[in-house]
């Protein structure tokens, strides 16, 4: 039974605040009610946290993350970039726009990224000349993206990541009005935008597993990610539910890989494919902004999972907790980890799953009898 592991996260923002202490930063205006500048939010986390240097190099932002993968060295780094990464002074009045110089790149490759979702709320914040700019960026670095495109077409292609032994990683990525992506943001033929999911209804759900379908070729393995739902709260939606298990059914995708919330939430184990329902925050500049304190908005994980080669189901899944600090991704401390097991637990035990620690940084997913 050969194994493929693979790393995923949720929403990684090295927009606004982090571009702004990294080497080649935006201008730092904004555009927010009551915030003009970009650097006030690096110094609501220096005045949480302490010092942050500037100039800092591209690797800085990934702190402890960057020894998780390479020790887990997976075949594929998928992560849903939840900026544009654009110059374009494009803004559009949404109240919150996050953006990232392409000069500041580098922040990306230094992970080693090979795919970033683009399907996302943010990633026409600054236009569609902002979203071009960001495609061609990415393409550039030698990362693919999935999820957002110059054409309809363009935009609901998977990216396609190669796999050893000949087969392929199939990364589909679309947008849920759910999670505040605009329907004018939709892709058209001849129109850049993101792939768009209407609804989240059964026929949709065939719809989208039809084209994964006719796609996949022997020893390929498929990923479904999406945005949707709000940035706060634990519950999982009948809806949700039965759209999810749609997707993950016989000839559809693989995993789904969930987001938008800036927690993570439930995971499911369906017919042998996991369910992300929600993989929260990795990276962000939310750092000393006072508000749902409850759900300890400043932790997040990184999921490691273990797919068959051959069928595709579920080997295992371990998670490692991190913080943000001072802009950096570190290690979470023993509290930490232990809340967050115990609410991941409490989460995932009504779907038939259930989070335990095996060592000191890892959480591990057990399911079945």
């Amino acid at each position: 039974m050969t194994g493929v592991p693979l790393f995923l996260c949720g929403d990684v923002m090295t927009g606004r605040g982090i571009d702004q202490i990294l080497r080649a930063p935006c201008d730092p205006g904004i555009h927010e009610p009551h915030l003009n500048s970009a650097l006030e939010y690096v110094r609501l986390a220096e005045e949480a946290s302490g010092l942050i240097p500037r100039a800092a190099a591209p690797e800085y932002v990934w702190g402890d993350a960057l020894a998780e993968l390479a020790r887990a060295m997976p075949a594929a780094r998928i992560v849903n970039l939840e900026t544009a990464v654009t110059r374009s002074g494009d803004w559009l009045p949404k109240g919150i726009n996050y953006r990232m110089s392409p000069e500041n790149a580098a922040c990306l490759r230094a992970a080693a990224l090979d795919c970033c979702v683009l399907a996302n709320n943010h990633v026409l914040d600054w236009g569609r000349r902002g979203l071009e700019e960001t495609l061609d960026t990415l393409r550039a670095a030698g990362i693919r993206s999935a999820g957002a495109g110059r054409t309809l077409e363009e935009a609901e292609a998977p990216a396609v990541l190669p796999l050893a032994g000949g087969g392929r990683l199939l990364v589909y990525a679309l947008a849920h009005e759910s999670s505040g992506v605009p329907p004018e943001w939709a892709a058209q033929p001849q129109r850049p935008g993101v792939a768009h999911l209407t609804d989240l209804s059964q026929r949709t759900a065939e719809r989208l597993r039809s084209r994964m379908a006719a796609a996949r070729r022997a020893g390929d393995l498929v990923v479904a990610s999406v945005h949707w739902g709000g940035n706060w709260g634990y519950a999982v939606s009948a809806e949700e539910r039965r759209f999810a298990r749609a997707l993950v059914a016989p000839g559809g995708a693989d995993l789904f890989h969930g987001h938008s919330s800036h927690h993570p939430k439930a995971i499911e184990v369906h017919g042998g494919r996991p369910i992300l329902y929600g993989c929260g925050d990795l990276i962000n500049d939310y750092e000393g902004i006072g508000g749902h304190e409850a759900f300890r908005p400043g932790l997040g994980l990184m999921y490691f999972p273990v797919l068959d080669a051959a069928s595709g189901e579920l080997l295992e899944l371990a998670m490692t907790p991190l913080r943000m600090e001072r802009f950096r991704a570190a290690r979470a401390g023993e509290d930490d980890c232990r809340w967050l097991a115990a609410r991941l637990d409490g989460e995932c035990r009504a779907l038939g799953a259930r989070v335990v620690r095996r060592a000191e940084h890892r959480l591990d997913l057990e399911w079945g009898a």
